[in-house]
């Protein structure tokens, strides 16, 4: 494998590590007073309760995508990137 494929492989490791990661803290953090904050989330996008709708007779086809982001995934993807760019130079 070249570099560019290992770098390209390794970072989107590290940044799925920092969603799902970010998602578990939020997840735990709900329940806990003095860290709920963690767990504050925003929605954007096409809500898939009521998505675009091309009627074409023959067929219908929809189109929805919601972006979901809490502040824990926020701080965790940026930690990964971190980690990311301290561990990987040498790749």
């Amino acid at each position: 494998m070249g570099k560019d494929i290992k770098r390209t492989i390794a970072f989107l490791f590290f940044l799925l590590a920092g969603i799902v990661l970010g998602t578990v803290v939020a997840r735990l953090c709900e329940e806990v007073s003095f860290l709920s904050w963690l767990a504050y989330t925003m929605s954007v996008g096409l809500d898939t309760g009521s998505p675009l709708v091309l009627d074409l007779i023959v067929f219908k086809l929809a189109f929805g995508f919601t972006l979901t982001v809490n502040t824990a995934q926020i701080i965790c993807i940026i930690a990964a990137l971190i980690i990311y760019n301290k561990t990987c130079k040498s790749l």
